[in-house]
C-alpha cells in the first residue's frame, strides 16, 4: 500500500484549482487537507468545492500542522521564497508555483535552503507548453540531426497590454512579480531542458510604453515591468559536461559561438506569435506552440512535421511526479530548483542589462 501524503495548500489561483487540488484528488493515498487563501470567504469556497476539511487565512497554520507532509505553493511569485523557506525548515516537502521567485536573490536563498534539507522534496511547476515535445527535440540534438547548434529563437507576444485604459494586473507588479517580465522565463525554461546549458552573456532593450495604469482600487500606479523586451544572447562553446550542463550528451553537439534571439511582447498588435526555433549547421527545428507542432527542415529540403510518437510524448504529470518523489525517492526534473535558478540568473541579467542602456551581462 502506498504511503499516505497529507497536502496542505498556500493561495488556491487558477493553477491550483484546475490543475493542483484535482491532480492531487486523482492519486490514491493522497487527501489535501487544509486551504489557504488571501480571504477565508476564498479560502472557504475552495474548501467547499473541493471537500477540504480545513480551512484558514494564516498560512502559518498549515506550514507548521503537524498532521501535513507537503505543502502546494499557489500564491503569486511574492511569497513562494518565505514560503518556502518556512515550509522546509518545519519539514514539509515542496512544490511551488512557477516563476520560482521574485529576483535572483530569492532564488538562491530558496536553493541553499533546500539543500539543508535533502531528504525533502523541493519541486518548481515546470512551464508545461513543450512537454509533449521535450523528449523528441532531446532525441533529435542527440542524434546530430541539426548538426552544430547555431541560432535560437524565441518569441511569444500578444496584444494583451496594448490598451493603455486596462488596469494594472499583478504580473505588471514588481511588489508581486518581481522582474518575471512576459513569457521571458518560462520560454527560457524550455530551451534549458533541450540544450542542457545556459547563456554565458547577454544584451537587452525594453519599453514600457503606458507609463501608468489603475491599480484594482482606481488609484494609477506607474508600470515598472517592462510590455516588450528583446535578448541578444550568447552561448560559449561546450567542451565537456560540467555542473552546469544538465543534458550530459550536449558535448556531441558543441555550441559553438551560437545567438540566442529572444522578442517577448504584450503589445503586438498584429497576429500574435508563439514558437521557439533551433537552428544548426544540418538543419533547423521549428515548434509553432499556438498550433502544437513540431516541424523540421534539413538543408535544401522542405519543412516536414515531426511526427511525435505516443511514448515520447510528455503530458502533464507535475502532482504525480511530486508524489513519487516524496514516495520513491525519485530525483525531481521537472523543475529542480537549481534550474529554478538558472531561468532566474536569465531573467535578473535581462532585468540588469535593460535597466542599464543596455550593458552586456555576463551570466
Amino acid at each position: 500500500m502506498s504511503k499516505p501524503v497529507r497536502i496542505g495548500v498556500i493561495g488556491a489561483g487558477g493553477n491550483t484549482r484546475t490543475r493542483h487540488i484535482p491532480g492531487f484528488k486523482a492519486i490514491p493515498g493522497v487527501e489535501v487537507v487544509a486551504v489557504c487563501n488571501r480571504t477565508l470567504a476564498s479560502g472557504e469556497k475552495v474548501a467547499k468545492e473541493f471537500g477540504i476539511p480545513k480551512v484558514t487565512d494564516n498560512w502559518k497554520e498549515i506550514v507548521e500542522a503537524p498532521n501535513i507532509d507537503a505543502i502546494c505553493i499557489g500564491t503569486w511569485p511574492n511569497l513562494h521564497g518565505k514560503l518556502t523557506v518556512a515550509a522546509l525548515r518545519a519539514g514539509k516537502h515542496v512544490l511551488t508555483e512557477a516563476r520560482m521567485a521574485r529576483n535572483l536573490a530569492e532564488a538562491e536563498l530558496m536553493l541553499a535552503e533546500s539543500k539543508l534539507h535533502p531528504r525533502l522534496v523541493a519541486q518548481i511547476v515546470p512551464a508545461p507548453l513543450s512537454l509533449p515535445f521535450d523528449a523528441t527535440i532531446i532525441d533529435l540534438l542527440q542524434a546530430g540531426t541539426l548538426g552544430t547548434l547555431r541560432e535560437v529563437f524565441l518569441t511569444a507576444t500578444t496584444d494583451g497590454l496594448a490598451d493603455s485604459a486596462l488596469p494594472l494586473s499583478w504580473r505588471q507588479n514588481l511588489t508581486l512579480s518581481g522582474k518575471n517580465t512576459l513569457y521571458l522565463g518560462i520560454y527560457y525554461e524550455m530551451i534549458l531542458r533541450w540544450l542542457g546549458r545556459a547563456v554565458t552573456s547577454l544584451v537587452a532593450d525594453a519599453a514600457i510604453f503606458s507609463k501608468e495604469r489603475k491599480d484594482e482600487e482606481g488609484v494609477p500606479q506607474a508600470t515598472t515591468i517592462p510590455e516588450s523586451v528583446t535578448v541578444l544572447g550568447s552561448y560559449a562553446a561546450a567542451t565537456a559536461p560540467t555542473a552546469a550542463t544538465n543534458a550530459p550528451w550536449a558535448v556531441n553537439w558543441q555550441p559553438t559561438g551560437a545567438r540566442l534571439v529572444a522578442h517577448f511582447s504584450g503589445v503586438e498588435t498584429s497576429a500574435p506569435r508563439a514558437e521557439i526555433r533551433v537552428n544548426g549547421s544540418k538543419g533547423g527545428l521549428r515548434l509553432d506552440l499556438a498550433k502544437g507542432e513540431l516541424w523540421l527542415r534539413l538543408r535544401g529540403e522542405a519543412e516536414k512535421p515531426v511526427v511525435i510518437a505516443p511514448e515520447k510524448r510528455g503530458a502533464w504529470r507535475v502532482e504525480a511526479d511530486f508524489i513519487d518523489s516524496i514516495r520513491d525517492g525519485k530525483p525531481v526534473r521537472l523543475t529542480d530548483f537549481e534550474t529554478g535558478v538558472k531561468y532566474m540568473q536569465f531573467t535578473e541579467a535581462v532585468w540588469e542589462s535593460w535597466s542599464n542602456g543596455r550593458w552586456r551581462v555576463t551570466l
